[in-house]
């Protein structure tokens, strides 16, 4: 929206969503309230680093201030703490949107979380879900926010908001770029404006920001005092020190400090690279998932890339695979132009050696953690592993690794435990070629399965897939050294020789039955005989290349179900089955219609069985009574 420029304070509403969230944040947050104090320095360190890259290409816009800072202002008799910082600042209509709304598709959710989170979680959630300006409100009452962009006839713009729901824009006077926002601290937190607390609070947060955070302190002895500029932060950055330097501690707040994440990392990758090419790394592996994937569409990396520790883009793409992009951290070139434009980067060989690294490192870890730590990796794999099935379905040159980290539930392991790749065919028989697998929405739902039933009796292991991602990953990856993946609802299962010979016997006797059910069953592509089961009557079986049932079930429930072509089905009969030998029986009888009854009843079956519904609930239950009426009239006749 465009809103003009008056001398005249007006006033706006916030949005819908974030009325609601400036209602828990004013109502409901009591814990570590000091994390207003490290979102609005991050905030502040960001709107420098976004005027200090683009006056590289426009050294007009710093007019020559190059003395970055961010400044707290405690004002012990008016109650209020500044932040302020030299900038690029904002318009009137930046300011507006930045401040007046979320412009985020998955804010109802992330409120939804919030609501449901405990006191001690709520702080974390607002920090991972990028509305960290909002936090003020918990320790002001008002907020006044004064700002002047960097661009030449922007005048200074004032907002102000009690956080009841709407705010004020004005006109105000700043002489220089930047933003200040002060804080009017409510009663209960006036100890934000103690200088020793605020040390103590850029000390555990905001000691590795590159700028310097500073406060005037007053200093001398014997009545001679005089107030100097202290810098709080050491400013050094984390990436560039020795390893042997550095504590675990120190990795964690640097960890949290980027991630916005209450826990420490799961595993933390330090690479120094020397040599032909020079870089720095800082990696971090989490421990658990955030909640910024609610924050509508998922960020595709999570690594700030730095040039000679001058920030050029966050969340970059091109030194990180979008698989990895769980990974957080940072990455700072010597080797790169410090100009470099972020539309050049993804052309840039250099960044392609830097991503390679990278992968490695991590893969490398992963591995360390999966053969050395297991009960751990087991943990970070419930929460990162479809991100590594995406890889192993998207990486080439790394599948072979990616693979080796996947676990499965298999038909020989217990509920919760898991095999890998590997182990499944190291174990497979001789004689078995293919790697056997079922999908579905669960373990319970899948491991008593009729497509199940033949394997079970040959002791042959199947893997029990479950993650919606799976499909995926067994379309694109086919094969596992030279073992291809076979789905055991899908295509020809290779029986026993003895049993083939049986089939092709039996085939001409049930050839009467297979003509009546295609007329009766018109949804089925064929009828035939199977192999695969070994109590059930029945089951419908896809063509190898064919779409599954479980495929076209999500398919449907994503709300894309039209996009389906309509896909016929292979009804498979199991010829040792009392039910098939009877239907059988009354086919070559002649015309009979309990047969008709039968072979809706056997299709209904085999589709409840594959986890799908039956198209005419009403209809199958009447076929089903029909028959419970005709057996129990026939046991009473018999008596």
């Amino acid at each position: 929206m465009t809103v003009a420029q008056t001398d005249v304070p007006e006033q706006l509403e916030f949005k819908t969503e974030l009325k609601q969230l400036l209602e828990l944040i004013t109502h409901s947050l009591y814990t570590k309230k000091e994390i207003f104090l490290r979102e609005l320095i991050s905030n502040a360190a960001d709107a420098i680093d976004k005027l200090r890259f683009e006056s590289l290409k426009d050294p007009s816009l710093a007019e020559g201030d190059t003395d970055w800072k961010i400044k707290l202002i405690p004002d012990e008799k008016a109650g209020t703490l500044t932040v302020s910082d030299n900038g690029s600042g904002m318009t009137r209509q930046e300011i507006i949107e930045n401040l007046g709304t979320i412009a985020r598709s998955g804010t109802r959710a992330f409120l939804e979380t919030l609501k449901q989170a405990n006191a001690q979680q709520r702080p974390e959630l607002i920090g991972q879900f990028g509305v960290g300006f909002y936090s003020s409100f918990m320790a002001a009452d008002r907020v006044t926010v004064i700002s002047r962009s960097a661009r030449k006839d922007e005048p200074a713009v004032r907002w102000e908001s009690d956080g009841a729901g709407t705010f004020t824009t004005a006109p105000a006077e700043k002489a220089s770029r930047g933003t200040d926002v002060i804080l009017h601290l409510r009663e209960d937190a006036k100890e934000f404006l103690s200088p020793w607390k605020l040390r103590e609070i850029v000390k555990r947060y905001s000691d590795y920001i590159e700028h310097p955070i500073v406060m005037d302190v007053e200093k001398g002895k014997e009545g001679e005092k005089t107030v100097e500029e202290e810098t709080l932060n050491s400013r050094q950055a984390i990436w560039l020190r020795p390893k042997s330097q550095i504590k675990e501690e120190e990795y964690a707040e640097f960890y949290k400090q980027i991630s916005r994440d209450d826990e420490p990392p799961l595993k933390t990758i330090h690479i120094a690279a020397e040599g032909a090419m020079e870089f720095r790394a800082l990696l971090f592996l989490p421990a658990k998932r955030g909640y910024d994937w609610m924050a509508g569409p998922e960020k595709k990396s999570s690594i700030d890339l730095y040039v000679r520790r001058v920030l050029i883009t966050h969340d970059c793409e091109e030194v990180i695979p979008q698989y990895f992009r769980f990974v957080k951290g940072v990455v700072d070139s010597a080797d790169l132009p410090l100009n470099v434009s972020r539309e050049t980067l993804q052309h840039n060989p250099l960044l392609a050696k830097i991503k390679s690294n990278l992968v490695n490192r991590i893969l490398k870890t992963l591995e360390e953690t999966k053969d050395g730590e297991y009960d751990k990796y087991k943990t970070f794999y419930a929460e990162f592993g479809s991100y590594l099935k995406e890889g192993a379905g998207q990486d080439w040159s790394n599948r072979d690794r990616l693979a080796d980290l996947l676990l499965f539930e298999s038909t020989k392991t217990a509920a919760g435990e898991f095999t890998t790749l590997s182990k499944y065919v190291q174990a497979m028989p001789a004689d078995q070629k293919e790697i056997y697998y079922l999908i579905g929405e669960s373990r319970a739902m899948i491991e008593n399965s009729p497509y199940l039933e033949s394997f079970k009796a040959k002791a042959q292991e199947v893997l029990l897939l479950t993650d919606p991602v799976d499909e995926f990953l067994v379309s694109s990856m086919r094969q596992y050294k030279d073992k291809p993946l076979h789905a055991v609802d899908r295509g020809d299962i290779e029986a026993d020789k003895e049993v083939q010979e049986k089939q092709k016997a039996e085939a001409e006797q049930f050839k009467t039955l297979f003509e009546k059910l295609t007329g009766y069953v018109p949804e089925v592509k064929e009828v035939r005989l199977t192999g695969r089961l070994k109590e059930s009557a029945a089951v419908l079986v896809a063509d190898e290349g064919a779409m599954g049932a479980h495929m076209e079930r999500l398919l449907g429930r994503m709300g894309r179900g039209h996009e389906i072509p309509p896909s016929k089905r292979i009804l498979e009969l199991n010829p040792d089955h009392p039910l098939v030998k009877a239907m059988q029986t009354i086919a070559a009888g002649g015309d009979d219609p309990r047969l008709q009854t039968y072979a809706r009843v056997l299709y209904d079956l085999a589709v409840i069985a594959e986890g799908s519904r039956v198209q005419d609930p009403g209809d199958f239950a009447r076929r089903v009574n029909e028959l419970l009426v005709h057996d129990a009239e026939a046991r009473v006749s018999q008596k």
